[in-house]
């Protein structure tokens, strides 16, 4: 039995969630996400939702966590949502908006500006002696996720000197350079 997928999915105050032809529709005071759904049962029982598999296949079995998974993410997400903070490390890297255009300027010949989804509201954070910090907020994880990496590769960080575009917190592992 998979440890994840028995648990059921508490469903919270102003949320409601809808089961039809294999696929599941979550709404909430933030957004409506949708998931399609197969090899799995979805039954929604007294304020939870609760995943059940037909067969031991191994297919199967993978499935029964994965949706699961993609259930409590969408409950999640529209009902207090997701967020992504990335931060540019390096001399000269700045980062602006205008509504969902981001303008990154980051050690190129010319900047970086990229067009967001509408479901995506970006947050520029540039103070005095500080990092610039990019911030992502959304309803649906999957997306925020695609968008912070999306980024992130325009300037991955390097390991000698830290610089490029990293998440908030994450450990950049450091290489010493060579000795003279």
């Amino acid at each position: 039995m998979s440890r994840i997928g028995k648990n059921p999915v508490a469903i919270p105050e102003g949320v409601t969630v809808d089961v039809k032809d294999n696929v599941v529709t979550v709404k909430g005071k933030l957004g409506e996400l949708t998931q399609a759904f197969d090899t799995v049962e979805i039954k929604v029982e007294e304020g939870n939702i609760i995943v059940e598999r037909s067969s031991e296949a191994k297919d199967h079995k993978a499935k029964h966590g994965l949706y699961r998974a993609l259930l409590n993410n969408m409950i999640a997400g529209v009902s207090k949502g997701w967020t992504k903070e990335l931060e540019l490390v390096g001399v000269g890297y700045r980062a602006s908006n205008q509504g969902q255009k981001l303008d990154l300027a980051l050690g190129f010949s010319h900047n970086i500006v990229l067009d967001l989804a509408p479901e995506v509201k970006v947050e520029t954070i540039s103070e005095k002696g500080k990092n610039p910090i990019v911030k992502l907020t959304s309803h649906d994880k999957q997306l925020v996720g695609q968008v912070a990496a999306k980024i992130r590769g325009f300037r991955k960080p390097e390991p000698y000197k830290g610089k490029g575009i990293k998440f908030v917190g994450e450990e950049i592992r450091r290489k010493a350079g060579k000795s003279a």
